[in-house]
């Protein structure tokens, strides 16, 4: 059966032709659920953008400080101290205006994961940090049947060569992989989801603390961080939900790309 022909802006030409546009019409019609805006998150978040997703809601209670500005999008001079949530869906708007963006600048916990999870959403990335909050989306995300990928440790790492995709039930070397598996067995998840890895051990960072200008967070510890690592799980996320994206359902009918 011949692909159904859908007109294709210019931002959307090199996409459309390795996707095809019935490729491009399925992406418009997706609706993709992004928790943390950090250097990984903030990487996912652009590549949903500039690929075609056409609705992205974004999360992220922090807001942009000066330790950010060696690996986070969100983060220049000109953006410090301003909520990450709405510095993304600013960045997303200027690379693709018709994309419709919804703003969440909440700490995201056990107590409120339900009401912050979006009940329509096709695909959730999770790219928080604490292994409590993590668990629980994904434990939410489980229960509701909602497809899903996370990101596990990026930080106190250097090899883009030993990053990994692969189930978190598989995970090697990783421990904020290893308290993941013990805390969602607890909650009585299961371990066959898809996470970002790597498999290089990690240099340890500092003891637990408070950090600055994280209101709603919670003391923890921080690790070494460079620009390219985060970029690259966050890259990687966005490559396997794009996939999905694309090989889920049928091209929605009759979504035109361009007036």
């Amino acid at each position: 059966m011949p692909e159904p022909i859908y007109p294709v802006p210019p931002i959307h030409e090199r996409t459309a032709q390795l996707i095809g546009t019935g490729g491009m019409a399925r992406l418009a019609g997706r609706h993709v659920f992004i928790a943390g805006l950090g250097g990984v998150g903030s990487a996912a978040a652009e590549a949903m953008a500039r690929a075609g997703v056409g609705r992205i809601t974004l999360l992220d209670h922090d807001r942009v400080g000066p330790s950010n500005l060696n690996r986070q999008l969100v983060a220049l001079h000109s953006t410090l101290g301003r909520p990450k949530a709405r510095v993304m869906a600013e960045r997303i708007r200027d690379i693709n205006p018709d994309i419709r963006v919804t703003v969440h600048e909440d700490f995201l916990h056990p107590e409120n994961v339900e009401a912050l999870l979006p009940a329509d959403a096709d695909f959730v990335l999770d790219c928080i940090d604490s292994i409590i909050c993590k668990a629980a989306l994904v434990h939410a995300c489980q229960r509701r049947d909602l497809a899903m990928a996370s990101s596990m440790g990026a930080g106190g790492r250097l090899d883009p060569g030993a990053v990994r995709i692969g189930p978190l039930a598989g995970t090697q070397r990783c421990p904020l992989a290893r308290e993941m598996r013990k805390r969602l067995r607890r909650l009585g998840g299961h371990l066959d989801y898809t996470v970002v890895y790597s498999l290089e051990v990690p240099v340890k960072g500092t003891a637990h603390q408070p950090i600055d200008g994280q209101a709603g967070g919670r003391p923890r510890a921080v690790n070494g961080s460079i620009a390219h690592l985060p970029a690259l799980f966050g890259l990687m996320l966005a490559g396997h939900a794009l996939q999905r994206l694309l090989d889920a359902g049928t091209t929605p009918a009759a979504i035109p790309l361009a007036d």
